[in-house]
């Protein structure tokens, strides 16, 4: 499905990718792990069209991306849930989805994933008519994720979803995350919570100061003593 090769991105005089290869399969859980600044939210805003390679190919389903622009790549079945969760604060949750599903104009099909997006997420239905900025950090959460859903892409790309959140709603996530990938979904999945990303991944990505290190599935790197050593705690 998504194919990267010899990928380097920069921010000015700040080199933050250097020859990035990496392969997510149609239907699988594919995560990157990695200590802050390693590159993995450059990874998924170079997928996104957010920043510009300078160099190297980004392949979606047999067509290179990485010239287009981010609402061409939302068109080709690609969404973003981003760090930081980026929501509208002054739209309402119903607005904030809606938002998500700007690329369409099939009304009945929209109307269909609203609802999809309400039995993931039980509690926006709830929240539906109220302001995004008046949720909680778990609500929000929740909203960037169901946004990103409204696209109906077929690779989505979460961000740090469990950030920020108490335990009990970072299960939750990652069971979220597991049923949106066995609904058809392909799922990228950049996570601080290298445990719980591992040991729901299919194929796992380390990267360090721009680069992969290690590569696997994700059951290899949780056994991985250099992985344990570095982001599981020994």
């Amino acid at each position: 499905m998504l194919s990267i090769m010899n990928l380097h991105v920069s921010y000015g005089s700040i080199h933050a990718l250097h020859g990035l290869h990496l392969e997510a399969p149609a239907g699988q859980i594919v995560t990157l792990i990695g200590a802050n600044g390693a590159g993995k939210s450059s990874t998924l805003r170079a997928i996104a069209g957010l920043i510009k390679s300078k160099t190297g190919s980004i392949v979606y389903n047999g067509e290179d991306i990485s010239s287009l622009d981010p609402a061409a790549i939302v068109r080709r079945g690609i969404a973003l849930s981003p760090e930081g969760r980026r929501i509208f604060p002054h739209l309402t949750v119903k607005e904030n989805l809606l938002l998500g599903a700007y690329s369409r104009s099939d009304t009945q099909g929209i109307t269909r994933d609203m609802e999809w997006v309400f039995d993931l997420f039980p509690r926006l239905r709830e929240r539906s008519a109220q302001k995004g900025g008046t949720l909680s950090g778990g609500e929000q959460q929740m909203l960037a994720v169901g946004r990103a859903l409204m696209s109906r892409p077929r690779l989505v790309m979460l961000d740090e979803p469990s950030l920020g959140l108490a335990p009990l709603l970072v299960r939750d996530v990652f069971t979220i995350i597991q049923r949106i990938n066995a609904e058809g979904c392909s799922v990228l999945l950049v996570e601080q919570n290298a445990f719980a990303a591992l040991k729901i991944a299919h194929q796992a990505y380390v990267l360090e100061t721009g680069r992969i290190v290690l590569q696997g599935t994700g059951q290899d790197l949780l056994a991985d003593p250099r992985v344990r050593e570095a982001y599981l705690g020994g």
